[in-house]
């Protein structure tokens, strides 16, 4: 039971902010959940919830240690849960790890200043029921989003599996991209079907997703964002990797993208801690340009069909014929005529 108390008035959300931003943490929004405890009117703690990650967890130094932290908590797991979230992460200070891991938090990984647990058992969830892929050998890794596949993934993975034993490919499974997920996986699995070796898999919340690495569908490079790299590297190095035989992770060089080139720049840095070799493929060309999926989607907004074909894989093109693919392109040229 908690006595935390949702804040839904303009004032209770400006002292909750208050308490926030006088403990040294950045108010972040949008949130789903805003909760506070209050003690003879005076806001003494407040957290918030955004989908399955739990943030901005701010109490008065006179509430320290005490049950502050756990009616919190307890509140926004219970919210979470309600709202169809199995598992929820945290994000905290390293000095707050054993206060978290008393609620029945399970820290996953730590870097400098920060330090991420999660709430249920997803992590050991997604490997059990990812238990048959698991292959013996010098294994390598792909991650991407594929929004769309394109000749240029296509590349890099038959690049990387001409190289290791069996090559993962980690298909992002958060859905903010304008393709599906769904759609985004099943393109990648019948576009690298020729390669026996090559075994299609997502990401669940362990890469690229709002809980590891939220800047990166922000395309933010700054420094929160090189912070959120760094946690999502250590999470891959410590907790993916090392269950399929992770070898070697294999990225296509970023000429376009400050976000993908800072991550990975990160990733040279990181993933050798973890007895993991980082190795960059020069990206496919066409026409003298390198391919990219946002070149792709600009095209397909522009309803530039006939540009697109010898970029995509036939897999990718059969898709853009489909009702479905009219329509993302219907909802991009929408999107692009918009001021």
């Amino acid at each position: 039971m908690s006595n935390a108390v949702p804040l839904l008035t303009a004032r209770d959300r400006d002292l909750a902010r208050g308490l926030v931003e006088a403990h040294g943490l950045a108010w972040e929004e949008p949130f789903d959940d805003l909760v506070g405890l209050f003690e003879a009117g005076r806001i003494v703690g407040t957290a918030a919830r955004a989908g399955y990650v739990l943030k901005m967890f701010a109490i008065a130094d006179s509430h320290q240690g005490g049950p502050a932290l756990g009616e919190l908590a307890t509140a926004l797991v219970d919210s979470g849960r309600s709202a169809g979230h199995d598992t929820l992460f945290v994000f905290t200070g390293p000095s707050s790890v054993q206060a978290f891991e008393h609620l029945r938090f399970r820290l996953l990984v730590v870097d400098g200043p920060v330090a991420l647990l999660e709430h249920g058992g997803g992590l050991d969830a997604y490997l059990a029921a990812n238990a048959g892929l698991v292959r013996p050998g010098r294994n390598g890794a792909v991650v991407v989003n594929g929004n769309p596949f394109t000749r240029g993934h296509l590349y890099l993975v038959e690049q990387a599996s001409a190289r290791v034993d069996t090559l993962y490919v980690f298909v992002v499974r958060e859905d903010r991209s304008v393709f599906p997920f769904a759609v985004r996986q099943r393109l990648a699995r019948e576009a690298t079907a020729h390669l026996p070796n090559v075994v299609v898999l997502d990401t669940s919340r362990y890469a690229v997703s709002a809980a590891t690495f939220p800047s990166y569908f922000l395309r933010r490079a700054d420094e929160a964002a090189r912070g959120q790299m760094r946690i999502d590297l250590r999470l891959f190095g410590a907790c993916l990797a090392p269950p399929f035989g992770v070898r070697a992770r294999f990225v296509g060089h970023e000429p376009y993208c400050d976000t993908t080139a800072a991550y990975n720049r990160a990733m040279a840095e990181v993933l050798p801690e973890y007895g993991i070799e980082l190795v960059e493929v020069a990206r496919a060309q066409a026409d003298g340009r390198f391919i990219s999926a946002t070149h792709v989607r600009d095209l397909l907004g522009r309803h530039d069909v006939e540009a697109i074909r010898p970029l995509v894989p036939p897999a990718t093109w059969s898709f853009l014929q489909s009702p479905e693919g009219l329509a993302i392109a219907a909802r991009l040229g929408g999107d692009r005529a918009r001021p």
